[in-house]
């Protein structure tokens, strides 16, 4: 028995939905790529190993947080912690030079707050090789009595 009039049509895919979740997951990744930059402070972090890796070039300059929260530039003491007298402190050590290296030796006990503050600073002034000052636990539990 044949039904007059009706034609059986052939089936298709809608794509018009599909590109439109491609394009927002496409944009998705788009900008989240560019979010992903590192953050402007080259923290060089420690190597482990026996024997110190020799550096060559001039002296880095040390800044040092001591476990009360107080700041040392190249092993002076400053007359106090805030963030203005270690800018001044580090830019009287380093006049113009930029290029120079940060050592930052920071006392296990020291609040988290002054550490972050000392990198802030440098990272700041526009250093860009900042080096975090470790110590072989091995070589330190052997020197305990």
């Amino acid at each position: 028995m044949k039904l007059s009039g009706r034609r059986l049509e052939d089936p298709e895919i809608n794509l018009i939905s599909f590109i439109d979740i491609l394009l927002v997951v496409l944009i998705f990744f788009m900008l989240s790529s560019t979010f992903a930059e590192e953050g402007r402070l080259k923290v060089r972090l420690p190597e482990a190993g026996q024997l110190p890796v020799q550096q060559s070039g001039p002296e880095p300059i040390v800044v040092t947080v001591t476990q009360s929260g107080s700041y040392r530039v190249n092993e002076r003491e400053l007359v106090n912690s805030s963030a203005e007298t270690l800018r001044g402190a580090v830019l009287k050590v380093a006049g113009e030079q930029r290029t120079a290296r940060i050592t930052l030796r920071a006392d296990g006990r020291a609040q988290h707050q002054s550490v972050v503050k000392a990198m802030d600073v440098v990272g700041r002034l526009g250093f860009a090789q900042i080096d975090i000052a470790t110590v072989d636990t091995q070589t330190v539990g052997s020197q305990t009595p």
